[in-house]
């Protein structure tokens, strides 16, 4: 008889991490464990506390509510948990490591086979100009060709200085920048803005403005210099008409999925089908998940045969991460096919 429990684990930062919501020290995780006999499967609920539309109070009765009805099976429990996305990932995950051949390789391709590598975005994290330059730094000689830079936490001089000191030294051919705003700009100061990130011949901006103004990013959309990327903005849109509206309203050039905060596989597809009928590009992000999560987001990304860089390069940020065979090797997400990963954290739940 299939059996689900759930462990709870906080992942630590190795360096606090800022963002324009404040600075991270701490982020908590949820793991979703399946056991029937020998067979085993894990999927991991990753809340992210400000931001998952699922961040209420009954999450954790939710969680205990879907271990106790595991027996309903994948789908039936995907849509009665609608209004929690990040658990839906989990579940999904959860069977799909409980029926692979072994628990780890959920999406088997020539990833995570370890012969094809995916170019992925080197993080930089807000912080002083000191520290961000040396994150700057820090990947460019790790190999990284293309760099994600949050923005807006520091004054706007500071960070388009930091932006120029890049393009002073890399074209944009050489070194692809995007940055991420996370809804720091006012609407009435935003165009301006995006003009003078246009001239560092940027790849596009995230989220510009807080979510949930359509009307005033269709606008900066319609006008803008600097393709943007919607991000937060597709948080909380659980219906195929509620999607098909925002895109068909706010037309942006891109849309960032995330997974863990739109409903997993499932809903990422929805998006991605839709975005492709609309001729709105689009690339995956992890959620500061931990390996596990990650390990799934990557093998899922490796399947739809994105060309652009990815957002996946979050499995080094902690110091007590699940070890995993995950690599990052010259600005590219590896699957180490010869490592094993370690599970110690929930070996009590596997017996």
């Amino acid at each position: 008889m299939l059996k689900a429990t759930y462990l709870t684990h906080t992942l630590r930062f190795k360096n606090p991490s800022g963002t324009s919501r404040g600075v991270l020290n701490t982020k908590e995780t949820c793991f979703l464990i399946l056991k029937e006999g020998d067979r085993w499967g894990i999927g991991e609920c990753a809340l992210l506390r400000g931001l998952s539309i699922d961040d209420r109070p009954d999450y954790e009765a939710k969680l205990k509510w879907t271990c106790d009805h595991i027996a309903l099976g994948e789908i039936a429990l995907y849509k009665a948990l609608s209004e929690f996305p990040s658990i839906q990932f989990g579940v999904e995950t959860a069977f799909k490591s409980f029926f692979a051949e072994t628990p780890f390789e959920l999406f088997p391709s020539e990833f995570t086979q370890g012969n094809t590598a995916m170019p992925i975005n080197g993080l930089v994290w807000m912080g002083d100009p000191d520290f961000m330059k040396h994150q700057i730094e820090e990947k460019l000689e790790q190999g990284f060709n293309c760099i994600k830079m949050k923005i807006g936490a520091i004054d706007f001089a500071s960070e388009i200085a930091l932006l120029k000191s890049i393009r002073e030294s890399f074209s944009s051919e050489e070194i692809e920048v995007r940055v991420d705003a996370n809804g720091a700009f006012s609407p009435s100061e935003a165009l301006e803005k995006l003009h003078l990130l246009a001239a560092l011949q940027l790849h596009s901006i995230e989220q510009p403005i807080q979510q949930g103004q359509w009307q005033e990013m269709a606008k900066l959309c319609e006008v803008t210099p600097l393709p943007i990327a919607l991000d937060e903005e597709l948080i909380g849109i659980f219906s195929s008409e509620e999607k098909a509206n925002l895109l068909n309203t706010v037309k942006p050039q891109y849309i960032i999925l995330k997974p863990s905060l739109i409903g997993g596989f499932r809903g990422s597809d929805a998006w991605i089908e839709l975005a492709d009928k609309l001729n709105v590009g689009w690339w995956i992000t992890s959620a500061l998940e931990s390996n596990i999560g990650l390990n799934a987001i990557s093998q899922y990304t490796f399947t739809k045969n994105s060309k652009l860089p990815q957002g996946l390069g979050t499995g080094s940020l902690y110091t007590n991460n699940i070890a995993a065979p995950l690599e990052i090797k010259s600005g590219k997400l590896n699957y180490n096919s010869k490592k094993q990963w370690d599970t110690e954290l929930f070996s009590e739940h596997l017996k």
